[in-house]
């Protein structure tokens, strides 16, 4: 698992310390304010919300939240071998629905989250296999935010239009608030990190243990 990397600094910390493309660092509002100055609930990670992007019929018995970081090879390696199986077995079978929430371990990881979000929201899963695909290539460019843009290309989105979600604080606090939300609930800290009806699966990016652990709840026929 790939650990998180802003050891005790508090997530305003992580917003204050975000450049995209060299510009301002402040992009988003105060996490522990609202835009009045005042403070603002931590979200409930227990909860599956319009905000979150879920697959799965919404009835189905097991919900599995996954908490991962674009830039997590770990998180890679999981969405190309141990999710699909997971899909067709369960999701695909009506048992689970399965909530993807970005858990962002640093700025680039936060930068392709922005990317992702940028996309229509009806391919979002298809841009995040994209991502993690090619996430060999890009996390490790010279010039990254130059490699998302041509990623993004694939996804028909032109440049002006990944700047503008760049600068989108809503998107921007939307992300924040999700790893915010993990951390406090369920004490998140490393990716790829699995919730299995509201527990966390230690060794959850393995199959074996998540298959466990999946079919554990699943109601007796």
């Amino acid at each position: 698992m790939s650990k998180i990397s802003f050891g005790k600094r508090d997530l305003l910390g992580l917003a204050a310390t975000i450049a995209l493309f060299g510009g301002p660092t402040a992009l988003a509002p105060a996490l522990a304010q609202d835009g009045r100055g005042q403070p603002v609930e931590v979200p409930d990670a227990t909860q599956v919300t319009a905000d979150d992007h879920v697959i799965g019929k919404a009835d189905a018995p097991v919900t599995i939240i996954e908490y991962a970081s674009l830039t997590c090879p770990f998180c890679a390696q999981f969405h190309a071998s141990t999710l699909p199986r997971i899909k067709q077995e369960f999701v695909d079978s009506g048992k689970a629905r399965y909530v993807f929430r970005d858990f962002p371990l640093d700025r680039l990881a936060l930068t392709a989250a922005l990317v992702a979000r940028c996309a229509e929201r009806d391919r979002y899963f298809g841009f995040l296999d994209v991502l993690f695909g090619s996430q060999s290539s890009w996390a490790r460019s010279d010039k990254p935010v130059q490699a998302l843009m041509q990623v993004a290309k694939f996804g028909n989105l032109n440049e002006a239009a990944v700047e503008a979600c760049f600068k989108d604080e809503t998107r921007l606090n939307a992300i924040l608030q999700q790893r915010l939300g993990g951390e406090r609930t369920f004490r998140v800290s490393s990716t790829p990190t699995l919730v299995i009806n509201g527990k966390v699966v230690a060794g959850g990016h393995d199959y074996d243990a998540l298959k466990r652990a999946i079919e554990a709840v699943l109601p007796r026929t």
